[in-house]
């Protein structure tokens, strides 16, 4: 259903750093840029979008679940996010009031939003 997304962030450079380092285990990378905006994609397509702050306060937090297509990769997004100074929300696991394969990490990235990486399929 969604096409892409954009987030503003108060330092766009500790945000490059965080995005650059949990989205390699996922498969995805800077797939383009206008300046300080950065797409995020697969396959050259962006669909997650990074920019600078233009509006108003900081944002209120947002949570963002991005797919990992195997248990493997969450753990790998985990890690780099906690080698990045992420805050933990929760550790890679099993969630089974989602779905009995439902595999997910929580971190917090540099704007205080709540990112994940999900896998839906048994190890």
């Amino acid at each position: 259903m969604l096409d892409h997304l954009s987030i503003q962030c108060a330092d766009v450079a500790a945000s490059r750093a965080f995005y650059d380092a949990v989205l390699m285990p996922l498969g995805g990378g800077a797939v383009m840029e206008f300046g300080p905006v950065c797409g995020y994609g697969i396959g050259g397509k962006p669909s997650f979008w990074t920019g600078p702050l233009t509006t108003g306060e900081p944002n209120r937090e947002v949570h963002i679940a991005f797919g990992a297509p195997d248990r493997a990769a969450v753990r790998a997004f985990f890690d780099a996010a906690v080698a990045n100074g992420a805050e933990v929300l929760h550790e890679p696991r099993l969630w089974p009031e989602y779905h009995p394969d439902y595999y997910g990490a929580f971190v917090r990235d540099p704007d205080g939003n709540n990112v994940e990486a999900v896998c839906h399929t048994p190890d």
